[in-house]
């Protein structure tokens, strides 16, 4: 399966800390990639700079075959590629609809923003219900699945999520987690960052593993749930 992002031997960090180093990734079309490890190993760093958030010291990011290396972030929203942070960063005073609204600000998804804000309420029946409410007042839980599905109003080729499940009650998680497999199977690449690697080899085809932004393990999610030192170091198993 072609890789439809990916990283090359990127190096990137902050000031003068470097916190990627020579990292390789590739994000196959049609596909859910996980990127796990433990605190520190330079996931999020990794996002970050795939969505163009952060600029790479060495290497290369390509999108679909073309280096996006220098594009800014919302040079690549427009390429297609979306990323859902850390910790949702909803507007706190826009109702949900105006939240779904805003997601399509891109001229190519304007045109039947309306069709596809109720394909976003068909997905996420809780927002739906909320639409008139103003996301400072959802839980945790519906704020994550109002980020997502700003996300998705932009239309993107590749949803990339940072620790979807951070903060959320187990039921609510897993919901989550269930909604990324719709997702994926209605054509929408995801990348993504999450720390209850379990959950997060469980839904994805394929998985890396970081230890000190480095890639020290790679291969199908299956593989590696069953690969003892995988379970022994992150499923405490």
């Amino acid at each position: 399966m072609a890789a439809l992002l990916e990283a090359r031997g990127a190096c990137a960090g902050y000031a003068e800390i470097q916190v990627l180093a020579q990292v390789d990734v590739a994000i196959p079309a049609g596909s859910i990639t996980a990127i796990v490890g433990s605190n520190g190993a330079g996931k999020s760093t990794l996002m970050r700079a795939l969505a163009g958030l952060l600029r790479l010291s060495a290497g290369a990011i390509r999108f679909d075959g073309a280096d996006i290396t220098h594009h800014p972030a919302h040079v690549r929203v427009d390429d297609g590629i979306a990323l859902v942070p850390e910790g949702r960063l909803v507007f706190p005073e826009l109702t949900v609809a105006d939240t779904l609204r805003i997601g399509a600000f891109l001229p190519r998804a304007r045109r039947g923003w309306q069709d596809r804000a109720e394909s976003m309420y068909r997905l996420f029946p809780r927002l739906r219900a909320r639409r008139d409410t103003n996301a400072g007042r959802l839980s945790g839980g519906e704020q994550q699945m109002l980020a997502l599905a700003r996300g998705l109003m932009s239309m993107p080729r590749v949803l990339l999520l940072d620790e979807p499940s951070l903060g959320l009650a187990p039921a609510m998680a897993d919901e989550v987690f269930g909604v990324l497999r719709d997702i994926r199977d209605q054509g929408v690449t995801i990348g993504i960052v999450e720390q209850n690697v379990y959950a997060a080899l469980a839904i994805a085809d394929q998985a890396y593993v970081m230890e000190d932004g480095r890639v020290v393990s790679h291969g199908p999610s299956k593989q590696l749930i069953d690969d003892p030192a995988i379970r022994t170091a992150y499923l405490g198993l």
